[in-house]
């Protein structure tokens, strides 16, 4: 079809951020923080930010294919770019007040941060297999540079460094695997285009290159989702980066990886080799997370293990082989990151000095900051999968469809969320029941970060007890890949 600008209106307004945070990042010296004459990056992006909300609500009924049919605009492009919007909003607000981050770095900082959400909207929209690389690397490499960025002292934190290390090696690592993977879908099935390829032959019996291909390919969505056994980097990066920058590498890259995810699953149908494998994938993530995260007393390492556990309960929905199921992935993708964003702001917020966080470090929080308290309790309540949180409708929407092919892996999930319960509601323990100590320092009690927790914990309970919007949506999406 004919192009026409109008369609990728969201891409082009976050594009624009890029280069207005470009255009600022040139003139931060060491003799002009912040740039100079020019605000902050801090005091105007969170507006501009939020406008992108709703620049991508206005373009939410867009349709088409572009670029030579490899960018497609469609319920489930719209569905995801609106979440990353918002998600990409809510994390230049948290770390609008990051303590951790020199300030002639701040306009560089924002502006990695937006590249990451960009390259992820793309990859939203993205339908064939180099466009999808290419947009994975642009969401990934920068964060390469921002997860580095952690001082402690007026020094570089060593933590943070080890971090972006680890980072850098295990996604080359994952790319190289993800390209080797796309040159065996190349060679035996002649194409790179999703919906051709979803015509295809995708036994072991018929296409077995093809098939380790794709599993190779997949490996590089794997690593992004942190899924096991591409879960390495996940709670040591979680652990080194400041809390601000864990709270984004936490949420949007799962939203890119499950959108790729969910094209990719048109290919497979229950009973064939590859689902299976994802099937087997997703049951040992969810019990290797789990059961990790029992033992850490690191609240960002916890999280972090949780992530693997929560990458397994996606693959739920992605093995049902029907639009339900795929539904049910958007959804509880969507729900993961309300609850990890909520998560995480409060703990970036308690650690007002950007330290990172122990478990009895929340000790007495109720009485310190009973927001902050009962903001945190909903998030632990939501990833537990405790009603009425989103947590719970998404665990919900993901067990019936994928119920009659792949029984067991429910029974698994059920159990595994059962596991969950221990270290999930050890945040509220800890919170609720214990005491702080007199030299506890105070968590930040100001209205931003009050309302900002009251918001995010509204959003997790609203969508909890009245999903049925955002879920039809999802389905739509899901009957426009899997009729």
């Amino acid at each position: 079809m004919e192009f026409n600008p109008i369609l990728i209106v969201p891409e082009l307004y976050q594009l624009m951020l890029i280069l207005a945070l470009f255009c600022q990042s040139l003139g931060a010296g060491p003799d002009k923080q912040g740039g100079g004459e020019t605000p902050p990056a801090e005091r105007w992006l969170p507006y501009f930010a939020g406008f992108g909300i709703f620049v991508n609500i206005v373009s939410w009924g867009a349709e088409g294919l572009i670029f030579g049919g490899a960018y497609k605009l469609d319920a489930l492009s719209q569905f995801f770019k609106l979440a990353i919007a918002a998600g990409f909003y809510v994390t230049v607000l948290n770390a609008a007040r990051q303590p951790s981050l020199e300030e002639r770095k701040r306009p560089d900082y924002f502006m990695f941060l937006a590249i990451s959400a960009w390259g992820l909207m793309l990859l939203s929209s993205a339908v064939e297999l180099i466009t999808i690389y290419i947009a994975l690397e642009i969401s990934s490499y920068s964060l390469y540079a921002v997860i580095p960025l952690r001082n402690a002292g007026g020094q570089g934190h060593k933590g943070a460094a080890e971090a972006g290390i680890k980072y850098i090696l295990f996604g080359a690592v994952a790319t190289a695997i993800a390209l080797y993977g796309f040159s065996y879908i190349l060679a035996s099935q002649h194409t790179s285009y999703i919906d051709q390829l979803a015509k295809a032959n995708w036994t072991w019996a018929g296409q077995p290159m093809a098939v380790v291909g794709l599993s190779l390919f997949m490996g590089g969505m794997f690593f992004k989702l942190a899924l096991f056994p591409f879960h390495f980097w996940c709670p040591d990066v979680y652990q080194g980066a400041s809390n601000e920058t864990a709270g984004f590498v936490a949420t949007l890259p799962k939203l890119g990886a499950t959108v790729v995810l969910i094209r990719l699953a048109v290919l497979l149908k229950p009973g064939l080799e590859m689902t299976m494998l994802l099937a087997v994938l997703g049951a040992l993530s969810m019990t290797f997370g789990n059961l990790c995260a029992l033992a850490q007393k690191d609240v960002k390492r916890l999280l972090g293990f949780s992530s693997v556990a929560h990458a397994g309960y996606i693959m739920v929905g992605l093995v049902s082989g029907t639009a339900m199921g795929l539904a049910a992935a958007a959804f509880y993708s969507l729900a993961y990151v309300a609850m990890n964003l909520l998560c995480f702001w409060v703990v970036s917020r308690v650690a007002s000095d950007g330290r990172n966080l122990q478990l009895d470090d929340l000790n007495g929080l109720y009485k310190r900051s009973p927001a902050l308290a009962f903001a945190l309790a909903v998030g632990a309540f939501a990833l537990v999968g405790l009603p009425p949180t989103m947590g719970f409708m998404g665990k919900l929407f993901l067990i019936a469809p994928a119920w009659e092919h792949y029984w067991w892996l429910v029974v698994i999930m059920v159990v595994n969320s059962a596991i969950a319960i221990f270290y999930y509601l050890s945040l509220v323990r800890h919170a609720y029941t214990h005491e702080a100590g007199e030299s506890a320092p105070a968590p930040d009690n100001s209205p931003f970060s009050l309302c900002g927790a009251g918001i995010l914990a509204a959003v997790v309970l609203f969508f909890g007890m009245a999903p049925a919007g955002l879920f039809d949506y999802a389905i739509l999406a899901g009957k426009q890949l899997l009729p």
